[in-house]
């Protein structure tokens, strides 16, 4: 996948006006999620990005305790502000779940693992809970 590529399928699936607001959601999500995934799932997810993205993920600094969800899309909000929460919430589900359809299930399930619960639907995903015994 091309830099170009990616900012096309954000910008489209995004249904953003321009090129230029794609990519500058691309480079926040990007600049967020790069300090919550460390390990062998970083540098595979670094491999299967274009090289603008790969740097952007790889250059953030591992965070030891993970955001939540939700204070992870306000890291993006903060990031594009002015958007709403809304608006970043979008932003962030737009540009993960084109990455975990990239990934594909099995990586995108061993990031999620390193995440806290609540990922899951910013990466295009249900989060199934088994059941309590009665």
């Amino acid at each position: 996948m091309q830099w170009q590529q990616l900012v096309r399928d954000v910008s489209v699936s995004g249904r953003y006006a321009t090129s230029a607001e794609a990519e500058r959601v691309v480079l926040a999500v990007l600049t967020v999620l790069g300090g919550h995934v460390s390990g062998e799932e970083r540098c595979e997810l670094a491999r299967l990005l274009p090289p603008q993205a790969a740097e952007v993920l790889v250059q953030q600094v591992p965070l030891t305790q993970p955001l939540t969800a939700p204070a992870f899309v306000d890291a993006v909000a903060d990031r594009l502000a002015p958007l709403s929460s809304p608006e970043a919430r979008w932003a962030t589900g737009t540009v993960l779940t084109l990455i975990a359809d990239r990934a594909g299930e099995s990586l995108t399930r061993r990031i999620l693992a390193e995440l806290p619960r609540g990922y899951a639907l910013l990466f295009g995903r249900a989060e199934l809970t088994p059941a309590l015994a009665a």
